[in-house]
């Protein structure tokens, strides 16, 4: 079944006299939303007690969870220091995820600015098989790794190297940002044929079944030459992607990912319209 819901907390919900996420999955039931991605991207600093609620209250309200680790994960690093605390922080946002409940954690793969790409995605792979194996060994391996397609040109991370590091396990589900794909490629997604050419990349890649469940991140993009520089709302529309050409091809190709908006501070908002496109563009329901 298809999901959609926020990134994080809307300005809405804090407007609203709301001050706990504890309080998330019932707002969003009430607005038609499904999903709900917790944001630990400062750190994973959600204690048990508080995880464990947050999922009660999720599963009481039908929110399918999914978590952002830290930004600071950087698995192409060369200094060891820094790769075992990025496999350390992969280790306790799974921890925290199944604390919730939560399916999948969206993990940023790192940066390459300063050492050659393929040594960059080699490092990467190599780390990122040690957290599988770490996590399996933990009991953790029922929650998937989710890997995202970055915004910024000089970071491990476009659509060919995140699909290459989801190609050594078949339990590793891409997230993928078109916001960051428009971004990096300078407004690369504008007809329906540019998101269709993204999807087949993703099916010849690892399969149509990982394809029709991806994990996607949507909003609009701002961008320079060195790719992703500020999130936007819908109603931003100097700025793209448009989300209808992607909402005609997921009824077309019969898929059921996870729908996370990531627009700036009205993401459950924007996450409403993004339903609303997708409902109108295969007048189904969900």
């Amino acid at each position: 079944m298809i999901r959609f819901g926020p990134s994080g907390n809307s300005e809405s919900f804090y407007n609203e006299g709301y001050k706990s996420s504890l309080q998330m999955p019932e707002w969003l039931r009430q607005r038609g939303l499904g999903a709900y991605e917790y944001q630990c991207s400062k750190g994973v600093k959600i204690g048990k007690e508080m995880a464990v609620k947050l999922g009660e209250e999720a599963s009481r309200n039908d929110i399918f969870l999914s978590i952002h680790a830290p930004y600071y994960i950087n698995l192409a690093s060369q200094e060891e220091e820094k790769q075992e605390n990025s496999i350390r922080y992969i280790i306790e946002t799974l921890e925290a995820a199944n604390w919730m409940g939560a399916s999948r954690i969206v993990v940023h793969t790192g940066s390459c600015s300063k050492i050659d790409r393929q040594l960059a995605l080699d490092t990467a792979i190599k780390n990122l098989k040690r957290a599988i194996c770490e996590a399996d060994a933990l009991g953790l391996g029922h929650i998937a790794i989710c890997p995202e397609v970055l915004g910024k040109v000089n970071q491990l991370g476009d659509l060919d190297e995140i699909l290459t590091m989801c190609s050594i396990d078949e339990r590793l589900i891409p997230t993928v940002d078109f916001g960051h794909i428009h971004a990096r490629g300078m407004g690369a997604l504008n007809t329906k044929w540019d998101f269709e050419y993204i999807l087949d990349k993703i099916d010849n890649k690892i399969g149509n079944e990982r394809m029709r469940k991806i994990h996607i991140h949507f909003s609009r993009i701002e961008y320079t030459k060195g790719g992703e520089k500020r999130h936007w709302t819908l109603d931003d529309v100097q700025h793209g992607p448009e989300f209808y050409p992607l909402a005609q091809l997921m009824h077309e190709r019969a898929m059921e990912p996870i729908v996370i908006c990531e627009s700036r501070e009205r993401m459950a908002e924007d996450a409403m319209k993004l339903q609303e496109i997708y409902l109108a563009a295969g007048e189904v329901k969900i």
